[in-house]
């Protein structure tokens, strides 16, 4: 036999179930200092890179015995970079009590998701992914298309989607984007591709001879000067994992 019983449903409030996605911090270190010094070198003169990301502090990555964290300091130096660190994982009970009285929430089953090749949507260097059933994806956005030549001191970030590039990156000038960086004419300033962590983003140039190249933070800089016979050619630059860490490779492209 089957019932139904009227219900009564609160005429202020529901609740449901709710997805975040979440910027994952994977520290290695205590040592703030040290902490504020790489971030000022990777995001200093990306303002906009963050835009109020609730963050997630992992502390799994951290050596065995690691001493405590000043997490008020912590995360003040986020939130200079307009992130929210809102939960914490992975600490020592020590470490983890001194994050709760910081305000941070505890969320012991929290699983990271390594960043996608498609760029569905906007990544994050790490995603956190809850139990609850995801959203559909949003439509994939189009390539940002820059067609005048970028001047020293001039910067382009192609936030969530690949970055196309019709004339000359002068000395001095930047072109980040969160997916594939494509330059079709001479590379010369600063490139960073899969900017959010997106390990299968390349870059393309038909001239490389870039100051840095960087692909989901590992970076080369012109201190180490390119192959023989590789400047000057059109080339891609992709991220290739080995036993002794991520390596960039450098392929010329044959017409």
């Amino acid at each position: 036999m089957t019932v139904a019983l009227q219900a009564t449903t609160p005429a202020t409030f529901e609740i449901k179930s709710a997805n975040l996605p979440l910027v994952a911090l994977l520290l290695k270190s205590t040592d703030l200092v040290a902490l504020a010094r790489e971030l000022e070198a990777r995001f200093g003169d990306i303002p906009d890179f963050f835009d109020q990301d609730a963050l997630l502090v992992d502390l799994s990555p951290l050596p065995e015995g690691a001493g405590g964290i000043d997490f008020p300091a912590l995360i003040s130096l986020l939130g200079g970079y307009q992130l929210v660190p809102i939960a914490v994982k992975g600490g020592s009970p020590a470490q983890m009590a001194a994050a709760l009285q910081a305000g941070l929430l505890p969320v012991p089953d929290a699983h990271l998701v390594a960043p996608r090749p498609t760029l569905a949507a906007p990544p994050a260097p790490v995603l956190l992914t809850p139990a609850a059933a995801p959203p559909a994806p949003a439509a994939p956005l189009g390539a940002l298309v820059v067609d005048k030549p970028l001047r020293s001191g001039q910067q382009v970030y192609a936030r969530g989607r690949d970055l196309v590039v019709l004339a000359m990156v002068n000395a001095g000038a930047e072109v980040i984007a969160d997916g594939h960086i494509h330059v079709y004419a001479p590379l010369r300033g600063k490139a960073m591709a899969g900017a959010r962590g997106n390990t299968e983003a390349r870059i393309f140039s038909l001239a490389l001879e870039a100051e840095l190249l960087s692909i989901a933070g590992v970076y080369r800089t012109s201190e180490h000067p390119l192959p023989p016979g590789m400047a000057g050619k059109p080339t891609q630059v992709r991220l290739v994992p080995g036993d002794e860490g991520d390596k960039l490779v450098m392929n010329v492209m044959s017409a």
